[in-house]
Formats: structure tokens, C-alpha cells, sequence
């Protein structure tokens, strides 16, 4: 966070240094208050870049084993221009290494399953879940190590999580 504030004052000073090159081309014709608008705009331009190139730039520094199974757009409000054009704000992920069998049934798998946001600071939570691959029906796994049957989910048979866990 730090560094992208130090790059969003950075920009804002090049982008005030345009307004003064453009009073200096035009003779001080131009009027004084270009100057902070085009800092401003730098500022919010730099931002804005930043909210569409987060998802690529986690989604490069993932290791090979970490495969992306799902993505969320939301529009948000105070931010007008991800109303028509939405931004993947979180996606989540499976580490293949982590896949693996605890029982003796072949079809129960155990893996691990990331999340990452984007916030104001970036948040990263994994949790363990399992999944019976015949009947598609997933579970996490609590803190305490037994299955959390209140939060059953039966996935589809096309859903991204259950082809790369489940690889038939």
C-alpha cells in the first residue's frame, strides 16, 4: 500500500508537470487552475489503472501449481466507471500439490482452496475442503479438522473447481 501511494503521488506530479508544460507552450494562456486538475487526474488515472491490472499482476506471481478456478466482477458505486465496465475484484484458487486422498475412498478428495481480494490492503485466506467426486458434493473443513456439513455444496459437473480437483 505504501508503495502504490508513493506511485499515485509520483503520477500526480508528472501529470502537473503536463499542465505546466502546456502554460508554458501557450504562455501562461492557459488557465493556472490546469495544473492540480491534471494532477488530479493523473492521480485518479493511475488508480483507476491499478483496479483493472491487480488481477493480472496476482494472478503472474501465482506458483505453476496454483490454478485459478473462479473470478468475481462487482460493480461498485462510488467508483461510477466499474458500473459499466466491471473489474475481477477477488478470484480464488487451488494449490494442485495440496490435492490429495485421507480415506480410503478413492473418490474423496481433500485440497486446499485460496482466496484473494482486492481491498483496501490485499487479503489472502485458504481454507481445506473436501470433495466426493461421484456425488460433486464439497465441504470445508474447521478449524478443529471435522467437516462442515452446514456448508455443503453439490458443484456442477462443468464447475472449474470440480474439473481441476477431480481430474477425470
Amino acid at each position: 500500500m505504501f508503495w502504490t501511494l508513493v506511485a499515485t503521488v509520483f503520477c500526480g506530479l508528472g501529470a502537473a508537470g503536463i499542465g505546466l508544460v502546456i502554460r508554458a507552450a501557450t504562455r501562461n494562456a492557459a488557465p493556472r487552475w490546469i495544473i492540480p486538475v491534471f494532477a488530479g487526474l493523473g492521480m485518479l488515472a493511475y488508480l483507476i489503472y491499478g483496479e483493472y491490472a491487480w488481477y493480472e499482476h496476482k494472478q503472474s506471481l501465482l506458483p505453476e501449481e496454483a490454478v485459478v478456478v473462479s473470478t468475481e466482477s462487482n460493480g461498485i458505486f462510488w467508483r461510477p466507471w466499474s458500473l459499466f465496465f466491471p473489474y475481477i475484484t477477488a478470484f480464488s484458487a487451488v494449490d494442485t500439490d495440496s490435492i490429495g486422498q485421507d480415506t480410503e475412498n478413492p473418490d474423496i478428495v481433500r485440497f486446499t482452496l485460496y482466496r484473494f481480494e482486492q481491498q483496501i490492503t490485499d487479503t489472502v485466506s485458504h481454507r481445506v475442503h473436501i470433495i466426493n467426486c461421484t456425488t460433486r458434493e464439497l465441504v470445508p473443513i474447521g478449524s478443529d479438522g471435522t467437516p462442515r456439513l452446514d456448508n455443503l455444496k453439490t458443484l456442477e459437473r462443468g464447475d472449474p473447481l470440480y474439473s481441476t480437483v477431480c481430474r477425470r
